[in-house]
């Protein structure tokens, strides 16, 4: 892995705007930027304290490319822990371009993607779970992902982990002290301390895992199944809580024939909308696919809303409960909200018998927007964020979590052998195993292959 040399890259997005950051970082960084950049004030780059800005223009040779400002950061107080640059040029792609391919020229190389916080883990700015978190934040589009993001970042997990982790060594290295002591039978790891701390880690990890059955649908968005017969609504509800005609609406029945999704934040957490096609019996071999994936959508969601026209209640008010009861009986586990849509071409007496025989209902209008802020309320009111309003550690990545229950299963085996009386050396092996998975984490333990994995998910400039 390369990392002596010096890397650019455009730190801002693609395209043209008001202005560009072309970020520049490694041993000549500063050195190369000073030979294509002339201060209005006359004086040399290199020369300049760290945290200071320049104006100034990029030339090369007699010509002119942009006037900009330079900011300094010299190592090892930078982001990435060595010599900085960031060039903040006018934002003409031609512009941009012009001075990227200038330091190319010059003793640079192109950054790979997220290499400039590769370098700040491999210089120690960052653990591999904070570095994560920087493209989990660069990523999160509402307050639930940001906010879990920035948690990250702060480090909150990896001090949980870093906390665990160095009890579980300070024993560690007590039982390997009792194996060069073997022949004298002694013991320096307080059994009875050890066991209490397997079992607080144990419980640490547990809540962890728990975590990520919540943290991962917050870092994702809540999939919210729309479903109901042909023609009661749903794409129109869809397009009400949009506020936007996502969705076609027809007085046809069948209409909708494939799932639409969308994404919404509602109180800071986010929400994707699955319009779905209306269950019913057809011959339409297109509509009966559609209908098919109605059920697979059922399956994923988090939460599902059923909606049925209150118009046509009177009538079918004994098939929409054995629906509902279908629904109910297959998905037991998955939140339920049933609303009676188009309440508005109803009587308060219509209103009355149906609160009655579904006590449960939310009455709405889609097309009038009556009754929507009343359903995001009650999406709200289901999803558990208690653990985020109080800033507890949610675990929100794969990798984390399957680490996370790796290290779990070796703490149960420690236990057990702790419970049976085995010996030193045997219980050292499960205890590294542990730290191992622990150190996975935070990045104790990687490789090449790893980190090459994560850092490929990130953008160039990162």
């Amino acid at each position: 892995m390369i990392v002596n040399d010096t890397i650019v890259a455009l730190a801002t997005a693609s395209g043209s705007g008001a202005i560009a950051v072309i970020r520049l970082s490694g041993k000549k960084a500063i050195s190369i930027g000073s030979k294509f950049f002339r201060s209005v004030s006359g004086k040399s780059l290199s020369a300049q304290k760290s945290h200071t800005v320049h104006l100034g223009h990029i030339i090369d040779g007699p010509r002119v490319i942009d006037e900009v400002l330079i900011t300094i950061f010299k190592n090892p107080q930078s982001y990435t822990g060595e010599d900085v640059i960031e060039i903040s040029c006018h934002g003409s792609i031609y512009i941009q371009q012009e001075i990227i391919q200038l330091f190319l020229r010059n003793g640079c190389r192109m950054a790979n993607a997220g290499e400039f916080t590769l370098r700040a883990f491999l210089n120690g700015k960052l653990d591999l779970s904070q570095a994560e978190a920087v493209a989990d934040l660069i990523s999160s589009d509402n307050e639930a992902s940001h906010q879990i993001a920035m948690q990250q970042m702060r480090g909150g997990f990896s001090s949980e982990i870093a906390k665990l982790r160095e009890e579980l060594l300070n024993f560690a290295s007590l039982i390997e002290l009792e194996l060069d002591f073997a022949e004298e039978d002694v013991e320096f790891a307080d059994r009875d301390q050890f066991k209490e701390l397997v079992e607080r880690i144990g419980l640490v990890l547990r809540r962890l895992i728990d975590s990520f059955a919540v943290g991962n649908v917050l870092k994702n968005g809540i999939p919210v199944a729309i479903v109901g017969e042909p023609n009661v609504g749903k794409s129109t509800l869809l397009n009400a809580l949009l506020n936007e005609e996502r969705a076609i609406v027809s007085d046809i029945a069948g209409t909708t024939r494939d799932a639409i999704e969308d994404e919404i934040a509602i109180g800071g957490i986010g929400f994707r909308f699955i319009d779905t096609a209306g269950i019913r019996d057809t011959k339409d071999v297109v509509e009966s696919i559609g209908i098919k994936k109605t059920f697979e959508k059922i399956e994923q969601a988090q939460v599902v809303i059923y909606l049925f026209n209150s118009e046509d209640f009177k009538v079918q008010c004994s098939e929409f409960k054995v629906e509902l009861e279908k629904i109910k009986n297959k998905y037991p586990l998955k939140p339920l909200i049933v609303i009676a849509n188009k309440i508005d071409k109803i009587d308060a007496e219509q209103i009355a018998e149906m609160q009655v025989e579904i006590p449960e209902i939310l009455l709405l209008s889609a097309k009038n927007g009556l009754g929507i802020d009343e359903l995001k309320s009650k999406l709200l009111n289901l999803i558990n964020t208690g653990s985020l309003r109080n800033n507890e550690t949610i675990v929100t990545n794969t990798r984390h979590y399957d680490a996370l229950l790796k290290a779990l299963e070796e703490i149960q085996k420690v236990k057990y052998g702790l419970e049976s009386n085995l010996s030193g050396d045997l219980l050292a092996i499960d205890i590294r195993q542990a730290l191992y998975h622990f150190g996975e984490i935070t990045g104790q333990v990687t490789n090449d292959e790893l980190l090459g994995n994560i850092f490929a998910n990130f953008c160039i400039g990162k």
